[in-house]
């Protein structure tokens, strides 16, 4: 394969299960399908990355003679990721690609010509979203409610055999945007009880109840209920949707964020 020495239409890597292509302004990102495919991936299909979305591009070594070509988001550029909060899988990572250790020098040109098309505020916070927000499914299926998102309202419809006795004694809710001061999701992958939990501005009743099952405002996930590629995409839609001011502090600055998994 020739060396790569700049960005220009065209140019490709193809790694494990993504191909990602390059254009003068933009990363397209098309993932494959196959079984050992993430199916956070599968539900991602392709991304277009604009390049003024990202912080940094790096190379480095990965395992059993490969290499590892990382694209970094800006923190506020990618609303899928700023759902995540660091809790993706290292696998999982939609911004890492993983190529044969020959096609080094190809990943590091590429880099390097990406690196020189970055921005003088690239190391700042994007001042909106910049990447699509993935399409998802208008329902999510979580342990305890159905969760619906209509672009203006959050709803929660909770299942009689799942829900706690607060959330079936108080009903079904619904909770316009305009109510919303954040969202937060924590992945059912991760350690603690996963969940999607909307942040009002003022709880409903009596104050917020830290725990996911009884709160009025939150659905819990359990084992095929609520999995990382549907409520993630799921739960960034609700995010985007949100006003500017609000959906950053949401992501980042009520909890603590988890590190990231290892691989």
């Amino acid at each position: 394969m020739r060396p790569f020495t700049m960005c220009r239409m065209g140019d490709v890597l193809a790694g494990n299960h993504a191909v990602w292509e390059f254009d003068s302004d933009s990363v397209l990102i098309r993932f494959a399908r196959g079984m050992r495919t993430p199916r956070l991936w599968h539900a991602l299909g392709s991304r277009r990355i604009p390049l003024e979305a990202l912080a940094e591009v790096t190379v480095t070594a990965g395992k059993r003679d490969t290499v590892i070509l990382r694209a970094v988001p800006r923190p506020g550029a990618d609303p899928l990721m700023e759902a995540a909060a660091g809790q993706l899988k290292e696998a999982c990572d939609p911004y890492r690609l993983v190529l044969p250790g020959e096609r080094a020098p190809q990943a590091a040109a590429l880099a390097d010509a990406v690196r020189g098309r970055l921005g003088p505020d690239a190391a700042e916070p994007a001042p909106r979203f910049l990447v699509r927000v993935p399409e998802p499914a208008r329902d999510l299926k979580a342990y305890d409610a159905r969760v619906g998102f209509d672009g203006s309202a959050v709803t929660f419809r909770w299942s009689r055999t799942g829900a706690s006795s607060t959330k079936w004694k108080a009903g079904d809710q619904r909770y316009p945007l305009s109510e919303l001061a954040g969202v937060e999701w924590r992945s059912p992958e991760g350690p603690g009880e996963g969940h999607l939990r909307l942040l009002p501005h003022e709880p409903r009743g009596s104050a917020r109840d830290p725990r996911p099952d009884h709160d009025l405002a939150a659905a819990v996930f359990a084992t095929g209920h609520g999995a990382v590629h549907e409520s993630l995409p799921f739960t960034a839609a609700v995010l985007c949707a949100l006003p500017r001011g609000r959906r950053l502090t949401s992501a980042r600055g009520l909890l603590p964020t988890p590190p990231p998994q290892p691989h």
